[in-house]
């Protein structure tokens, strides 16, 4: 293995399942084509079904040979989330990779169809549900494993305000994206923890993609958006190289469960994939175990652990 981790890494995945949020564009798509092209059969969990066909006729146009078929998902509803949760459960007696990956990012003031804040409802309590619902079926799975993508924004103007998760008083985009890629974390080291005490063969681990250019940016606030327009392609890297912390923590052999996969340049905006850490607050245990518990309340999803 080179010293610098890439895809050309990634081990045969032939017979292995992969199901990955958001995969029709961006980070998602990348990695779904790498697993697919080395044998995986991956699952485009996405919101646009045609969107989805166009993505996995796009990989297959690139591999002949991959299999790829595309599933209806709204990570915004929970109604849409347990219907998907049961038709993947029924087309699929196993799985064994889950990438959270679908995201929103700096959003106007929205709910989702439940009424939560759109970018926590979005990437923490989409995925959570997600998970819950599915993971009795990667249980049983040895090396499978569940990877939630965050961001470098985990630390910037983030806490879990659990005195107003949906920030109804005081409504940031900023402060709401960062308390969702927190949490994304928060969630990861608990599910971790509950999975190594049940003594099970499934591990949790989290992944950023630095900056990458995806269609993530198109809300950035207008004031500061045109430079940003100007700097980001001189700090940020292809959406390509932002895939490639999820496919080691989804693939390498030598990953381990709880380990948090960034970048490894210049504050880890880009480079090749190694272990990163995340803030001091995401290690705070009674911070993850009160998330799992709201979590579950506003979700009605309770695990099998």
């Amino acid at each position: 293995m080179s010293s610098k981790w890439t895809a050309a890494d990634i081990p045969d995945q032939t017979g292995r399942v992969a199901i990955i949020t958001g995969a029709n564009t961006g980070l998602g798509l990348e990695t779904a084509n790498a697993l697919a092209a080395k044998g995986a059969h991956v699952v485009l969990a996405v919101r646009n079904v045609d969107k989805g066909k166009e993505a996995a006729a796009r990989i297959t146009n690139k591999n002949p040979d991959a299999v790829v078929t595309s599933q209806h998902l709204d990570l915004t509803s929970l109604e849409s989330i347990r219907a998907t949760a049961e038709e993947l459960k029924a087309a699929h007696q196993r799985i064994d990779l889950l990438i959270n990956n679908a995201g929103v990012m700096y959003t106007d003031k929205g709910a989702t169809k439940d009424g939560f804040e759109l970018q926590f409802g979005t990437n923490h309590l989409g995925h959570f549900a997600l998970t819950g619902r599915l993971l009795a079926h990667m249980l049983p799975v040895d090396g499978s494993r569940v990877v939630t993508v965050s961001s470098v924004g985990h630390r910037i103007m983030a806490k879990i305000h659990f005195d107003d998760l949906q920030l109804d008083r005081k409504y940031n985009r900023v402060v709401a994206y960062g308390q969702s890629k927190l949490a994304n974390l928060l969630f990861t080291y608990e599910l971790q923890r509950r999975l190594k005490l049940e003594g099970a063969p499934t591990v949790a681990l989290a992944a950023h993609p630095g900056g990458s250019q995806t269609e993530l940016n198109r809300n950035i606030p207008g004031v500061v958006k045109p430079l940003v327009d100007v700097l980001w392609p001189l700090i940020s890297q292809s959406a390509e190289m932002g895939a490639l912390p999820t496919l080691r923590a989804a693939t390498d052999p030598a990953a381990q469960g709880g380990q948090y996969y960034g970048p490894d340049g210049f504050r880890e905006t880009r480079g090749h994939p190694v272990i990163v850490k995340s803030s001091k607050q995401s290690h705070d245990e009674d911070v993850q175990r009160r998330l799992w518990t709201v979590s579950e309340e506003l979700t009605g999803v309770t695990y099998p652990l």
